[in-house]
């Protein structure tokens, strides 16, 4: 399993909720273009076509990032504010 952060700035509101809708099923939201995803290798090729479907390359400046952390990284993340934060299952370290 990785711990995956994925960040995204699309300019079209139409493919911008189905991004959204898309990571939804991968992870959690934890602010609007930022989701925290737990998931296997497979789930996140299977992320990457799907969200790679809804790129348009007339739009240059549309971008969706993906930051995998390892155990040691996600174990240091620090929060402000009263959303919990908790990772269960073993990991896989990249």
């Amino acid at each position: 399993m990785h711990f995956i952060l994925v960040t995204y700035d699309i300019e079209n509101d139409r493919r911008r909720t189905k991004i959204h809708k898309i990571l939804s099923n991968f992870g959690t939201a934890v602010q609007y273009s930022v989701f925290e995803c737990f998931i296997s290798e497979e789930d996140f090729e299977e992320l990457r076509k799907k969200l790679r479907k809804q790129m348009d390359p007339k739009h240059p400046d549309d971008s969706i990032r993906y930051y995998i952390l390892c155990r040691s990284c996600v174990e240091k993340v620090l929060i402000d504010g009263n959303r919990d934060f908790r990772i269960d299952g073993p990991f896989i370290i990249t």
